[in-house]
């Protein structure tokens, strides 16, 4: 029999109500044991008080709930127990609650349960932790999504083509002298390249799903003095860097997160690169570097009123093959640099673009939150889009899955025999039930819920 376990399912700390979450076969005989009430009914709310059945010690006023499964998050018998936001409660209240037969439930193992019984698929599992971490709205509606099922039933549909395909390559391998309507191999191409173009299609999100997902690193950059931190600032919309005419006032870089166009963006504003002796001054520019290497875009700002240095000459060079955005800023003092000369140092590629700025006065902002926007989207996708390829594991598996397509569709058209074919296709129909939890091993269910926390 499955054993019955119990956490807390709330953030640790002080808050409002606190949730004690039972779930197993023996969730209403230990609440009936630790919460004093005159009745308890499936699915209703009831106010009662929370006792030691030994001492008799009343532990806090709470409102609990039962309901019976399948109907449930886990699909078994679930009580919840409300309580006063109290650190103290919780723990007194979890004690009674393992003391009279729960055991303390593993991260993730609600869930976990959930997708055992059913409940959900486990893309849909993994969706939860997502839509837990959340920091902004695209990363939220793209987890809700994937949590509905929109991914899984893309990835269903892509299975059920393949298997169509495994019935009619079965059939002509173990029947071939039967009355049935022969495989062609150009029937078998079509249906093959059909597979391939979906799982092409979801491939194509993964990078915007990934971004939306984790957020992008931007790391803003340029010599002293030419508003870095004005841009930083900007797009906070608060004072977070200090602006000062003071080149060097910058000395470490200021990691900030924000939501641009509802994208999680991690906005890095860096030490101005120069040549110093200040061994402090030093330090940050190193870490400068640092930054510029990570980040997925980096803006660099140069004094667009006066002559290019050496310096601002060394960083743009340094954009080669990198994603970026220059900005020409303090524009309202003239117009010494063009973007002609900004061509000639980074190349003109369409990973980079420049924008001319007044950032002291705000301007040029919104255009700076248009062009991260489209690095995300690439023009190629909207925020409404359903499904979304945002997790690396089903990222991994759809390029196995691809790969496996396309080794099937070489075969094909070389006219192998078909039971070769169907390993392939067979491999391809796998991979991609490892992604719904179709054809997943324990480890890797291990590894999956392992990520989640307690409570969940």
């Amino acid at each position: 029999m499955c054993e019955t376990i119990a956490a807390i399912s709330t953030a640790y700390g002080e808050g409002g109500i606190g949730i004690i979450r039972i779930s197993g076969p023996d969730s209403l005989r230990i609440l009936r044991r630790v919460f004093a009430c005159k009745s308890i009914k499936n699915r209703r709310m009831t106010y009662g008080r929370i006792a030691d059945p030994e001492s008799g010690e009343v532990i806090d006023e709470v409102l609990a709930v039962y309901m019976k499964g399948p109907a449930t998050y886990t699909g078994e018998d679930v009580a919840e127990i409300n309580c006063h936001g109290s650190t103290v409660s919780l723990r007194k209240t979890l004690a009674l609650v393992l003391r009279e037969g729960a055991r303390m439930a593993e991260p993730g193992e609600f869930t976990k349960r959930a997708f055992l019984n059913g409940r959900m698929d486990l893309s849909q599992a993994e969706a939860v932790i997502d839509l837990i971490k959340a920091k902004a709205d695209a990363s939220y509606d793209a987890a809700l999504s994937q949590m509905e099922g929109e991914l899984s039933k893309r990835v269903q549909g892509i299975r059920a083509k393949l298997l169509d395909i495994l019935v009619d390559l079965t059939v002509n391998i173990d029947y071939p002298d039967e009355d049935i309507e022969e495989l062609t191999y150009e029937k078998l191409l079509a249906g093959i390249g059909d597979v391939e173009d979906e799982i092409s299609g979801l491939l194509a999100t993964a990078g915007t799903g990934r971004m939306i997902r984790e957020g992008i690193r931007v790391a803003i950059v340029g010599r002293p003095n030419v508003g870095k931190s004005s841009l930083m600032n900007g797009l906070l919309r608060q004072s977070r860097a200090i602006v000062t005419e003071i080149p060097g006032t910058t000395r470490d870089t200021i990691e900030e997160a924000v939501s641009i166009r509802n994208i999680p963006v991690y906005l890095v504003d860096t030490a101005g690169i120069r040549q110093t002796d200040d061994i402090v001054e030093k330090i940050g520019i190193e870490k400068t570097k640092e930054a510029f290497n990570n980040a997925d875009l980096i803006i660099v700002i140069v004094d667009g009123s006066a002559p290019l240095t050496e310096e601002d000459e060394d960083i743009l060079k340094r954009l080669e093959g990198r994603r970026s955005l220059v900005l020409l800023n303090k524009s309202d003092l003239g117009n010494a640099v063009t973007p002609r000369d900004i061509e000639v140092l980074t190349g003109k590629s369409p990973n980079n673009d420049v924008i001319e700025t007044c950032l002291l006065k705000g301007e040029g902002v919104t255009e700076i939150e248009d062009r991260i926007e489209e690095l995300v989207y690439g023009g190629q996708l909207t925020q409404k889009d359903s499904v979304m390829v945002n997790n690396v594991r089903h990222e991994e598996l759809l390029r196995k899955a691809l790969q496996a397509a396309e080794d099937a569709r070489t075969i094909t058209t070389a006219c192998e025999a078909l039971d070769i074919i169907e390993i392939d296709v067979r491999q391809c129909y796998d991979w991609l039930g490892e992604i719904i939890g179709e054809t997943v091993s324990d480890e890797v269910l291990d590894e999956v819920f392992s990520r989640f926390c307690l409570g969940k």
